[in-house]
């Protein structure tokens, strides 16, 4: 008497495509909860860094109106050398102000195009990178356009924290690419700033962005006690209404 019959041929492809199917499911679910927690940890946003060669647009608001002006921004983070040419209006008066950055070699230099004049200072020689500070905190994440369709919108982080001297600062980023978007800043020496910036590519064209203008050529350094900085040239804009005045 046979206690455990032999299972008939016909049955045996059955229990094999069963066991198979048991198989690639589990290894199915195995994957598909690996790929969930890989997504749930790549989700969360971090700090990050741009790329190292960008140009692009800009506009620039101070909070009390009074300065508006639109622009071109050229950087280049191998060389460590950064270009900002803006063309607005200032206390009633239009205005062309252009500002190269040469932190390798520790020169600013502000020119400005409608009067021909130029600026030859001393820049803090340290320079950091376009990008999320590391101690930057998480404000939140939001489409900028719409997430129903593809090409819709696009996914940002804004972030926030402090400035030096008793200044506070939020900005965005977006998710993919760590392409900068708009930088608000508050200090109480130059009040509310809000630089936008838009067309960005990857990669810089003209290598004479990085070049002073002409009527430059014959400037002195200027001796000054404490060495502009890249905040500094940013709040050159901002500063302008009350040195003007």
């Amino acid at each position: 008497m046979e206690v455990f019959p032999e299972p008939a041929r016909s049955q045996i492809p059955l229990v094999w495509r069963l066991c198979n199917f048991l198989t690639m499911n589990f290894i199915s679910v195995l994957s598909c909860l690996s790929l969930l927690l890989a997504v749930g940890v790549a989700q969360y946003p971090k700090p990050c860094v741009v790329p190292e060669l960008l140009s692009g647009g800009l506009t620039v608001m101070t909070g009390d109106g009074l300065i508006s002006s639109t622009g071109l921004i050229t950087y280049d983070a191998l060389g460590q050398r950064m270009r900002v040419k803006n063309f607005g209006i200032g206390n009633n008066e239009d205005f062309a102000l252009d500002q190269l950055m040469l932190f390798s070699e520790g020169v600013y230099y502000e020119s400005n195009w409608k009067t021909l004049s130029c600026k030859k200072m001393k820049l803090d020689s340290s320079f950091i990178p376009m990008q999320v500070p590391s101690d930057a905190k998480l404000m939140g994440q939001v489409f900028m356009g719409s997430s129903s369709s593809w090409g819709m919108g696009v996914l940002t982080n804004t972030w926030y924290g402090s400035l030096p001297e008793n200044g506070i600062y939020s900005t965005v980023f977006t998710e993919i690419g760590c392409i900068p978007v708009s930088f608000t800043s508050y200090t109480p020496q130059s009040g509310w700033l809000t630089v936008s910036t838009f067309n960005w590519i990857i990669g810089t064209s003209n290598p004479m962005d990085f070049i002073p203008p002409d009527f430059c050529v014959d400037s002195k350094l200027e001796e000054t006690k404490t060495p502009h900085s890249f905040f500094t040239a940013v709040e050159s804009l901002a500063m302008k209404t009350k040195r003007d005045k």
